[in-house]
């Protein structure tokens, strides 16, 4: 399947990504020059180029035989990184097909619509999520493999020669789909973001580059696969001959003993609540952390301020990025000023532009004035997977990519994130849609109306308040309402604050206006003195 590009601009010109054709001919070329060199490392595992590309010519094999072919879809649920799972999705991609990693924190509701959405070929998952698969359900012609249990499956494999699966990935194309990664956005559902191979290829050279990442050095993270910052440290780690190290299921302990034991020179944990887990671990005063020089992370000024004050010797720099963008659009320098680490998100990464306009009246901004930001580039997404109508709303004919996001540019050209314009929330680094909440809400027999905004918290930023309107004469509970949602929808996503209202605060189009129920919950915490969420529970 060939995904065509929405604008007619060529950012690619001049591009040092613009040569490459595929993402498995990057580990090809290493495992080919470089074969015993670390490409993959985990906690307890790990794999050379050489063995890397063997596993994901063996998934291929595997995949192949269960009639996956060009422009398929193949999806992952599984709890974490590992090198099955980075096989797969690589051996997926030698067919041309595309991988689908599935956020390992959906419920039954979510898996559903994604995989009804997606419809792939085969889904890979392990014995954890058999109840889950069962009761969402995967599509008629969907073959479900749990690994560990997939002798047939893999025996298949062994019937498909090896040409076969290197003549396939001789044909992938740069603008060939590779990654459908789902992210929330202000539709009820999440949207399923489609990259090319040159995507993909452009935000590992721009990442790498931008943070001086060399062969047989070691890239850290703790980021989903299913996050696009996973695949943003993989395709940087295959650019440039490193190793991409990851922790697998983030447990702070596990991490700092592999950033030490592994003589980490990069990380990209990206989110506070993760780095500090690691910073504020009790064996972190006596770990050596030497070989450690870049950290990228986002956050409040404060935090990345004493998070920097923590590992004086590293350059701890800043990013913004999106799902759309494959990851980061822009990323600080080790040279620029502590302020302008701590304060700004960055630069902007070679091919990439960015607009500042008045989300009013759509005229371009001035330097230092906040605004919408708009972007476009090489590592911007083909579209919205099955959805051209979302596509064109987003995405204009010149390739601007609106972004919901109020940012400004400052004098010497970094970017500086304020809020979000989108109606979105960021809990603890992931991306909720109010709108997907309100839309579970209300399927509550006694919910007429439920409008949802995000209420701050010390540990998770903000997490999700629902003012709640009832049919008649119906009564419920707080309680009751959030175990509603326990187990049914991801558990950052169920609101930790629920307040019933007989009306909402209105325009005179009777559009609800969250700024005021937004301002409602902050004084109310406020004055109540609480700065963090309670934990959720059920009452048994």
């Amino acid at each position: 399947m060939s995904a065509s590009r929405v604008s007619r601009h060529d950012p690619f010109a001049g591009h040092p990504s613009a040569s490459r054709r595929s993402v498995c001919s990057l580990l090809d070329r290493w495992a080919e020059e470089t074969p015993e060199v670390s490409a993959l490392s985990f906690p307890e595992s790990g794999s050379s180029y050489a063995e890397l590309r063997e596993s994901s010519i063996t998934a291929a094999r595997r995949l192949r035989a269960a009639g996956v072919g060009p422009g398929d879809r193949v999806a992952i649920l599984l709890r974490e990184a590992s090198e099955p799972y980075v096989a797969y999705a690589l051996g997926a991609q030698r067919l041309g097909a595309i991988c689908v990693p599935i956020n390992a924190r959906n419920k039954t509701h979510e898996l559903a619509y994604v995989l009804g959405h997606s419809s792939p070929r085969v889904l890979l998952t392990e014995p954890a999520f058999e109840g889950l698969v069962e009761s969402a359900g995967v599509p008629d012609d969907c073959s479900a493999v749990v690994l560990g249990n997939e002798d047939d499956f893999s025996a298949a494999g062994a019937g498909v020669p090896v040409a076969e699966i290197v003549d396939l990935e001789e044909r992938v194309g740069r603008d060939d789909a590779a990654l459908l990664l789902y992210t929330s956005g202000t539709t009820a559902n999440p949207k399923g973001c489609l990259h090319t191979h040159a995507s993909l290829l452009a935000e590992g050279e721009n990442c790498s580059g931008r943070i001086g990442l060399e062969a047989g050095e070691r890239f850290w993270t703790p980021l989903a696969m299913f996050h696009v910052g996973g695949w943003q440290v993989l395709t940087s780690a295959l650019t440039r001959g490193a190793c991409a190290s990851h922790v697998g299921f983030f447990e702070p302990g596990v991490a700092l003993d592999q950033l030490e034991r592994e003589r980490c020179t990069h990380a990209f944990p990206a989110f506070e609540l993760i780095w500090l887990g690691v910073l504020e671990h009790p064996r972190f005063a006596e770990a050596d952390l030497s070989a450690l020089r870049v950290v990228i992370n986002v956050g409040v000024p404060e935090r990345l301020r004493r998070m920097q004050e923590l590992l004086p010797h590293v350059s701890q720099v800043s990013c913004l990025g999106m799902t759309e963008s494959c990851g980061s659009l822009c990323i600080g320098k080790g040279s620029d000023s502590l302020h302008s680490r701590t304060h700004t998100s960055g630069h902007l990464l070679p091919g990439m532009e960015v607009r500042v306009i008045d989300p009013d009246t759509r005229e371009e901004q001035p330097a230092s004035v906040t605004g919408e930001m708009l972007f476009r580039g090489v590592t911007a997404f083909a579209g919205y997977y099955r959805d051209p109508d979302t596509t064109s709303a987003v995405v204009d004919e010149d390739g601007w990519v609106s972004t919901g996001d109020l940012v400004r540019r400052e004098e010497d050209g970094t970017i500086a994130f304020e809020s979000r314009l989108k109606d979105m929330l960021k809990v603890g680094g992931e991306n909720v849609s109010a709108a997907e909440i309100e839309g579970y809400l209300i399927t509550h027999p006694h919910v007429s109306v439920a409008a949802v905004v995000g209420a701050p918290d010390e540990r998770y930023g903000e997490v999700p308040a629902a003012f709640v309107q009832l049919h008649g004469d119906a009564t419920l509970e707080e309680q009751e309402l959030i175990e509603y949602c326990l187990g049914s929808i991801a558990t950052y996503k169920v609101p930790r604050y629920i307040r019933f209202v007989e009306e909402f605060p209105a325009t005179a189009t009777a559009k609800i206006q969250k700024f005021v129920l937004r301002e409602r919950i902050e004084s109310e915490l406020r004055e109540l003195g609480i700065s963090e969420a309670p934990k959720l529970a059920t009452r048994s």
